[in-house]
């Protein structure tokens, strides 16, 4: 099924782009984790780099409230293998890697951030619905008309 963003509007009113609205400007995002762990140097590969667009920061900012964030995850099942998850939370576990731009955070946990770096997460509004998306992934090899499910890249 397609993931209705229901939850996240609280029944406010969706903005409405203005007119001529442009794209956003694509931002890189560090991820880097306040744990035990030591810190990830600019050559550590595999800690991963998502990008958020500024639709995706302008949203989260209207949606979250206090220490709420945006959780991304990657599970089995979908049209197309995996299928990817948003919801707000305010809980980190010791093996998510968190990130922000513009106050808007956006936390993913390690085994998910495998399928996900490299990707942007962007929020997209149309006529029949606004959803966040995770677009232009280079760890899927093909994503399904839908935008939420995608196969990997072996």
């Amino acid at each position: 099924g397609s993931w209705r963003p229901a939850p996240l509007c609280r029944g406010r009113e969706l903005p409405r782009p203005p007119p001529g609205h442009a794209r956003a400007v694509v931002h890189p995002l560090r991820w880097a984790s306040s744990f035990s762990q030591p810190g990830p140097t600019e050559s550590d590969p595999s800690e991963g780099q998502v990008f958020l667009s500024e639709s995706c920061v302008k949203r989260l900012l209207e949606i979250t409230e206090g220490s709420e964030f945006l959780r991304l995850q990657v599970e089995g099942g979908g049209c197309s293998g995996f299928q990817y998850k948003f919801s707000l939370d305010t809980v980190i576990s010791p093996d998510d890697r968190q990130g922000q731009r513009g106050g808007a955070r956006v936390v993913v946990d390690v085994d998910s951030l495998a399928f996900v770096k490299g990707s942007m997460v962007d929020f997209s509004q149309e006529l029949i619905r606004s959803s966040f998306q995770v677009v232009s992934n280079p760890q899927a090899e093909k994503g399904c008309s839908c935008g939420t499910s995608f196969s990997v890249k072996f």
